[in-house]
């Protein structure tokens, strides 16, 4: 299955608490009525980047509302494609995407500088600093769409269900089949039930929120110090 295929075949969900964010509109909190197309492109654009350098495929639990919800891309917030984490965390908008077209599509009365989420900076921010190439690594979530509390709104999150979990088994397996071969990493137990349950070998490391941070870095370290062993 090429990337475009794959995109597509994201369209379909299998539960109605779930905001996919390529094919369906924020009415309260998206600036833009193409939004849906912008991050769609935008993840067409970072997976075809990496076909061919792609080392690590990174596999989380699912988007979040701050993340992939309005960047279109796991593990990656608004603000990072924005530039406006560069002078801290020296994450840089062509570590995502080298190519120019990158725009927010969240308003900014949601957030000026545009979204930000944890995770995303704890990740790009440990991929520069420990010197691995941002186009080696593929970030992606076993579930792909963003599940959020109803009560709460789309500006939520909560754990995948079950059926959620198990629904993305085969978007997993396809996008597994996009980067074969590469060295597959689970991050957080969530992903490495689906890793399991697919037979597919890989490496576990802790999810980096509620102050699994450092073991997180630590994990990462040793994986980047192996890669690098001739």
């Amino acid at each position: 299955m090429d990337v475009l295929r794959f995109v597509e075949a994201l369209k379909k969900k299998p539960t109605e608490a779930l905001f996919n964010p390529w094919f369906e509109s924020d009415p309260l909190h998206d600036a833009r009525p193409d939004a849906p197309a912008i991050r769609k492109q935008q993840l067409q654009n970072y997976l075809t980047e990496r076909l061919e350098s792609a080392r690590y495929l990174f596999i989380a639990e699912a988007l979040g509302y701050q993340g992939g919800h309005f960047s279109g891309i796991a593990m990656t917030s608004e603000r990072i494609l924005l530039g406006h984490q560069n002078e801290k965390y020296g994450i840089r908008p062509d570590h995502v995407i080298k190519k120019n077209s990158v725009y927010r599509t969240s308003s900014e009365k949601v957030n000026s500088l545009g979204m930000s989420e944890p995770t995303a900076t704890i990740m790009w921010g440990a991929i520069v600093k420990l010197g691995i190439n941002p186009h080696e690594t593929v970030l992606w979530n076993a579930v792909p769409w963003h599940p959020y509390n109803p009560d709460k709104g789309l500006l939520s999150n909560r754990t995948p269900t079950q059926l959620e979990m198990e629904e993305g088994y085969k978007y997993l397996r396809h996008f597994l089949q996009i980067f074969p071969g590469r060295k597959v990493i689970a991050v957080g137990r969530k992903c490495e039930e689906s890793l399991n349950n697919l037979g597919i070998e890989h490496l576990a490391i802790r999810h980096p929120a509620n102050g699994g941070a450092p073991k997180f870095r630590e994990q990462l370290r040793e994986i980047a110090r192996n890669g690098n062993k001739k």
